[in-house]
């Protein structure tokens, strides 16, 4: 696969960027390393997703349509010019669907593994979103998803339906995946917020203090018992697999 100037300028970025990148990344190139085979990946609402930019599989988006006052304030959704610039920009995408992962039309068992990235929390039909998700992984797919810590970190935010706890999340999965695995990750405080902020040629000290802080909170979310820390961390980080 050759990379477009795009894809490897987002990928030389990679260390820079918040951990969470990081952390979903290597569980998707663990998934690709393992096979065999090119592998069908499914990117729900990854549209601003850099977790599978240069990624050696086929990547299919969907997300949804473009239309609320909420979605263009929060930089959210996709419409057809965005469809069409992700298609130029990035070499792995062989597909941009527009809509609803609740109630897709994607062929059953189509999948090899499914990514989702900060999407449950903004799903008002959770358990349907979870077993569409099911439906279109093929048998042994795996499913990689990340959400806020409901344990931990309050829900503020207009779009987010709810915020789950570490057992609220293992119960839902549990019900659609025979093997779950849930996780806390990425540790909070001064360095994750500031590292949380856009970069901008504008503004190059705000830019520095942003890499600055990735790197400081790449180094604070590695230290050991982080995975168990309900306290403190800001995500739930879950591989659920469907049974052969």
């Amino acid at each position: 696969m050759s990379l477009t100037v795009y894809e490897m300028m987002r990928r030389s970025c990679d260390p820079l960027l918040p951990p969470l990148n990081r952390k979903v990344r290597s569980r998707a190139m663990r998934v690709v390393k393992n096979s065999d085979r090119p592998l069908s990946i499914l990117d729900v609402g990854g549209r601003k997703s850099p977790y599978t930019i240069g990624l050696p599989a086929d990547i299919t988006i969907i997300d949804l349509p473009r239309e609320t006052d909420v979605q263009h304030n929060l930089n959210l959704g996709v419409n057809e010019q965005i469809a069409d610039e992700l298609k130029k920009r990035r070499s792995n995408i062989c597909n941009v669907v527009i809509g609803d992962m609740t109630a897709s039309d994607l062929p059953t068992a189509s999948f090899d593994a499914v990514i989702a990235v900060e999407v449950l929390e903004h799903v008002l039909e959770d358990e349907k979103f979870v077993s569409e998700v099911a439906r279109v992984l093929v048998p042994g797919g795996k499913f990689i998803m990340t959400t806020p810590n409901g344990d931990f970190v309050e829900n503020r935010n207009p779009d987010h339906k709810r915020h789950y706890r570490k057992e609220q999340l293992v119960g839902l999965l549990s019900e659609y995946f025979g093997d779950v695995e849930v996780e806390y990750a990425i540790a909070g405080g001064y360095f994750r917020k500031i590292g949380l902020r856009s970069w901008s040629l504008s503004r190059p000290h705000h830019t520095a203090l942003s890499i600055f802080g990735n790197i400081v909170n790449s180094l604070q979310s590695r230290r050991s018992g982080i995975s168990e820390r309900a306290i403190g961390t800001h995500h739930l980080i879950a591989t659920a697999r469907k049974d052969s």
